[in-house]
């Protein structure tokens, strides 16, 4: 936080050692041999490279002209990375990013694995990475980011992380180890204090809400008003753009004039639509995302997007680029990037698809079977607000592995009341008892517990067919659950095997 005196990473360019011409190809190899043998998932061939190449990582990416984005924050960061790569791509650059969802940096590790050549060479002017905020730290001690995006500090994991002033500082080292853009959330007032630490940025970016809006993305300190007061519990995800600003912000007595102006503020929202306010003007475009949640994702996504299409146009004025190598091609790629276009950018955001078990939708044998990962209350909270549980068939599957925290009392801190009219058809996981117990208090009736997942999903996909289904699992369910439907329907490769 402001004032701290935490030490700046300073990273230098690594050096290259002996054996670092096999790293690729061992990589590739153990990559290889770990999805043919359903062993390891995303990230076990990162680590393994990062044992026997420790400096792989940040040589690897020092490739890159335009360098890396770094997206960090309780929720929202897999949809948010997706976001910002895609227009990018859609901009003309050659993006490298991390779409798994798996953020450590073993898992970055991996993805790079797949995308160099043997010879170890990227060929990409720009990386687009998702980092866990305590693994954010261990990326910008070797890389420092060139922009970085900050999205929201919540209660997650706790065994993990501790308390959220501790999330927080976690974050400000990533504010602090960034060299050129940090791009905050206005909102969160943890996230808007970390302003004070980036002092080598070269400039400080919001996204943020208008009046109207706040009040349907509580902070964590408004947790003890439920989203059901926002007006969403009833699922419509709709529209929103006359939201009286009568919830817990009002309530901390914020007002625009207490906050610094935002680069893009989410203006409205609408069934798959969003208006959003850049440079004196509101554009409104049409989003193939699922989830309210997702259209503020957006804004955050737009702001770090300008502000790298801004860096380079700089970047050329200034004649920063090299007269050849991959520095030139990044200069020359896509002549129109670097002056930035509002309407082209809404354009690009409205080809968006949801990233892998966020709103993803699988046909299975006719019914559509939505994907909704959860992880901690204020994610969980919001999902449930923006699918409508009428009309669908439920399952909820909650596993404790590392990935998901092992403390599970966060589910006491989720209002579920929005289910007890259609109840829950089954629950599994590792904690598919503790699940049941949590819904029973909340008086929602449960068909059936298993913990035993692959069966139950196996028989909740069968159940009536044509109706369509919402799944809600926590990460490691989720690609277990995302494996399993892999083996009876078409699923496609994220990278994470079957």
């Amino acid at each position: 936080m402001p004032g701290s005196t935490t030490t700046r990473p300073n990273p230098k360019r690594p050096r290259r050692p002996w054996n670092a011409f096999a790293t690729p190809l061992i990589g590739k190899a153990v990559r290889r041999a770990a999805r043919l043998a359903h062993f390891g998932g995303s990230a076990f061939p990162g680590r393994v490279a990062e044992t026997i190449d420790p400096g792989f990582l940040a040589r690897t990416l020092a490739q890159l002209p335009l360098g890396v984005v770094l997206v960090s924050g309780t929720n929202g960061k897999t949809t948010t990375t997706r976001m910002v790569a895609t227009m990018l791509e859609g901009l003309g650059l050659r993006v490298f990013t991390n779409p798994t969802g798996s953020n450590f940096t073993r898992g970055v590790v991996s993805a790079l694995l797949d995308k160099v050549s043997l010879g170890g060479r990227l060929d990409a002017d720009i990386a687009v990475l998702e980092l866990d905020e305590a693994y954010a730290v261990h990326f910008v001690r070797q890389v420092r980011p060139r922009h970085c995006l900050l999205l929201n500090v919540m209660r997650d994991q706790l065994d993990r992380f501790g308390e959220i002033d501790n999330t927080a500082r976690l974050l400000g080292h990533v504010a602090e180890a960034t060299t050129g853009t940090v791009v905050l959330n206005r909102e969160d007032p943890r996230i808007a204090a970390l302003a004070g630490l980036a002092a080598q940025a070269r400039s400080i970016r919001y996204f943020g809400l208008d009046e109207g809006l706040r009040s349907f993305f509580p902070s964590d300190d408004d947790m003890t008003t439920t989203v059901s007061s926002t007006g969403l519990s009833d699922g419509q995800g709709g529209d929103a753009s006359t939201a009286a600003d009568d919830g817990p912000a009002a309530e901390r007595g914020e007002s625009p004039a207490d906050m610094p102006p935002a680069d893009v503020t989410l203006m409205a929202v609408g069934d798959h639509e969003a208006t959003f306010r850049m440079d004196g003007a509101d554009l409104t475009t049409s989003v193939r995302l699922e989830g309210v949640y997702n259209l503020y994702n957006a804004a955050a996504a737009l702001a770090v997007v300008r502000a790298v299409l801004d860096d380079l146009a700089a970047r050329r004025a200034s004649g920063a680029f090299a007269a050849a190598g991959s520095d030139a091609r990044a200069a020359a790629a896509a002549p129109s990037i670097g002056t930035v276009d509002n309407r082209r950018l809404m354009r690009v955001l409205s080809t968006v698809t949801p990233a892998f078990g966020r709103g993803e939708a699988i046909d299975v044998n006719g019914s559509t079977v939505e994907l909704l990962l959860v992880k901690n209350p204020m994610g969980f909270r919001l999902s449930l607000a923006s699918f409508r549980p009428e009309g669908h068939d439920t399952m909820i599957c909650i596993n404790d592995e590392y990935a998901d925290g092992r403390d599970m009392s966060w589910l006491w801190d989720v209002d579920f009341t929005s289910l007890r009219g259609t109840g829950v058809a089954l629950v599994s996981g590792v904690r598919a008892w503790d699940m049941a117990l949590r819904l029973e208090y909340d008086q929602v009736p449960v068909g059936e517990v298993d913990t035993a997942l692959d069966d139950a999903v196996e028989r909740f996909v069968a159940m009536n067919p044509g109706t369509p289904k919402h799944i809600y699992c926590t990460y490691t369910a989720m690609l277990a659950v995302r494996a399993r439907l892999g083996r009876i329907t078409e699923v496609a490769d994220a990278g994470v095997g079957r």
